[in-house]
């Protein structure tokens, strides 16, 4: 949600972690009902639910950045190296530009600037 930019429960099922749906629903709700997530009706499809961050939700940037970093450095990861390398090295404009994107409901997913890959 917070790097790729996923909203709705399709795009998290097709994202390619493999997770059963059964689990992932719950997951979703248990995120909702810690106030990480929430949820609000698809403005061109009232049939589907968007799930955005809370404010609770996106003040778990940093960490969820650290964590990024660390997986990176000890595991292997299917984010590009030099994506990683200006994350490690522009935490704070990184943070910053999630949130912002957050606060303006920006769809597009956060990527660093386009010289660095």
């Amino acid at each position: 949600m917070m790097v790729r930019g996923y909203k709705t429960f399709k795009e998290f099922e097709e994202s390619g972690e493999g997770i059963a749906t059964n689990i992932l629903a719950d997951r979703l709700h248990r995120l909702q009902a810690s106030g990480i997530v929430m949820t609000e009706p698809d403005t061109a499809d009232r049939r589907r639910v968007i799930y955005r961050l809370t404010e609770k939700g996106i003040d778990l940037a940093p960490v969820v950045l650290e964590l990024l970093i660390w997986a990176a450095r000890h595991e292997e990861t299917a984010a590009p190296c030099e994506v990683m390398a200006y994350m490690e090295a522009n935490r704070g404009a990184v943070v910053e530009e999630v949130k912002r994107r957050w606060r303006e409901r920006d769809p597009v997913p956060f990527l660093p600037p386009f010289g660095v890959m």
